[in-house]
């Protein structure tokens, strides 16, 4: 079993000593996502989760002092952070420090899970560019989501059942930033193929040995002075796409 926060903690531990040779040069929080850059022209994203944040007038106390700090202070969130918020900027760090670089090309996250008919796809996270992708392969899918205003939320025993029985799981990478990623883990069965997916996903095979996740679908950004700015105008994916380069690990 995967204990909850595990991931997290191993992100930290890995990158820490990395961190604390990097100035944060600039933060942006957005609408739809968080970006932190970092010196040497390192930028990392993590989404913005909106409707797990608590009401307020304050969300972050360290407002207006976090540039020109190492990065590592920002990666202390990833393990102490009080809400997704605080989470959202460890993983930004965390992406800025691993700072993959673009390849040449970008792989079909679809095409290498290889779907078809005798599949049962689990999607923990609703990915609306996929839905109808996954379902012209004839697979079965069915779609686990935290926020109402996406999907019906399913009750707890429908979720464990399709966590169970799926064949592929494509998890969102944003169950890290709400502590969910472990739980999600440990109840999947036996199947062929995880994915972790999303522009906050964090491409570092290393943290996932030992769990089920055969594969990371991540972004590495082309143009960081306009998804900085998108962020700051409350953009999202759809806005920053021609700006990133979909990338993919896979990790056996």
């Amino acid at each position: 079993m995967i204990k909850t926060g595990e991931i997290s903690r191993r992100l930290y531990e890995h990158l820490s000593s990395m961190g604390d040779r990097l100035e944060i040069e600039d933060v942006r929080i957005g609408l739809g996502y968080a970006g932190v850059k970092l010196e040497g022209k390192k930028l990392g994203l993590a989404a913005v989760l909106r409707h797990e944040l608590a009401p307020g007038c304050s969300t972050l106390d360290e407002a207006g002092t976090l540039k020109g700090l190492r990065a590592s202070r920002l990666l202390q969130y990833l393990v102490n952070g009080k809400n997704p918020l605080e989470k959202a900027l460890g993983l930004a760090a965390a992406n800025a420090i691993i700072n993959p670089e673009p390849s040449e090309k970008e792989n079909d996250t679809i095409g290498l899970m290889d779907l078809g008919p005798q599949d049962n796809v689990a999607m923990v996270g609703y990915f609306g560019p996929l839905v109808g992708r996954i379902k012209e392969t004839g697979a079965n899918l069915s779609i686990i989501e935290r926020d109402p205003a996406r999907v019906k939320i399913i009750d707890d025993k429908t979720k464990d059942k399709i966590l169970g029985n799926c064949t592929v799981a494509v998890i969102t990478a944003t169950s890290i930033l709400n502590n969910t990623i472990e739980e999600i883990l440990n109840k999947l069965g036996i199947p062929r193929h995880v994915v972790i997916l999303g522009p906050s996903t964090p491409m570092c095979g290393d943290v996932f040995q030992g769990t089920p996740v055969t594969h990371l679908g991540g972004s590495a950004i082309l143009d960081i002075r306009k998804v900085m700015q998108i962020i700051s105008e409350g953009g999202g994916t759809p806005a920053m796409r021609p700006c990133l380069r979909f990338i993919n690990i896979l990790l056996r």
